[in-house]
């Protein structure tokens, strides 16, 4: 089989393009996801896959109303309604700390965008799909450095792992004049019922303050430097 036929195989109405549609969206949003909960982001690998997936499922479930069904409606009517919808989940994910600092921006934006990459690929428009993938892999991974590196180089990160989210009001008290944000992350240990936070201080004093801190509570399992994008 030639590559022409390969490509008017995958490009159009058969079990064959159905099935590679499906295959395809589950492993980019799953890249996407991975890279995502690689830097402990809140949505990860299954929340993407899925947002990706259901994109995709959306669109060919238009496709077939209009091809096989007969149905006089617009192929891609049950599609556009996963722009909009994706939206009350990337809201979930977008937190306010300190009442100034609003964090999880990107990881909705991750979302919307993997949600229109499973559209593009659900109405069998590969390389757009493929070409946006691309970019989106390239912003997080290569241009989240650059980003971090543009902060004030006396921002310092730090990772505190806790028993449980009982034991974080002494610690957030004690810490809070001194901190710029903290985000709640899943525990590195692994463990399901630890929690991580990572903080961030400005400066070397607070930084020193902040560890001391961590090392004097009986309750902090884990206290590192950390990286983030």
């Amino acid at each position: 089989m030639e590559i022409e036929d390969i490509w008017e195989l995958l490009t159009g109405w058969n079990i064959w393009s159905i099935a590679f549609r499906i295959l395809l969206s589950a492993i980019l949003g799953g890249v996407i996801g991975w890279e995502r909960g690689h830097h402990g982001r809140a949505a990860g690998l299954r929340t993407h896959i899925l947002v990706c997936l259901g994109a995709a499922v959306a669109t060919l479930v238009g496709l077939y109303a209009a091809l096989e069904l007969g149905f006089n409606t617009d192929p891609l009517r049950v599609g556009a309604q996963v722009v909009s919808g994706i939206g009350f989940l990337g809201v979930g994910t977008i937190m306010i700390r300190n009442r100034e600092q609003v964090t999880g921006l990107t990881t909705a934006a991750g979302l919307w965008v993997t949600a229109s990459i499973g559209l593009a690929i659900g109405i069998g428009f590969y390389l757009t799909a493929i070409l946006a993938f691309l970019v989106v892999i390239t912003a997080f991974s290569i241009l989240g450095h650059m980003e971090f590196g543009n902060k004030p180089r006396d921002v310092r990160l730090c990772y505190v792992e806790f028993t449980s989210m009982e034991h974080l009001k002494d610690f957030y008290t004690e810490i809070k004049p001194i901190i710029l944000s903290i985000d709640v992350i899943p525990a590195k240990s692994g463990i399901n019922t630890h929690v991580g936070l990572e903080v961030r201080v400005s400066g070397a004093d607070n930084y020193d303050r902040l560890n001391t801190t961590a090392s004097q509570n009986r309750d902090v399992l884990i206290a590192l430097p950390a990286t983030t994008t």
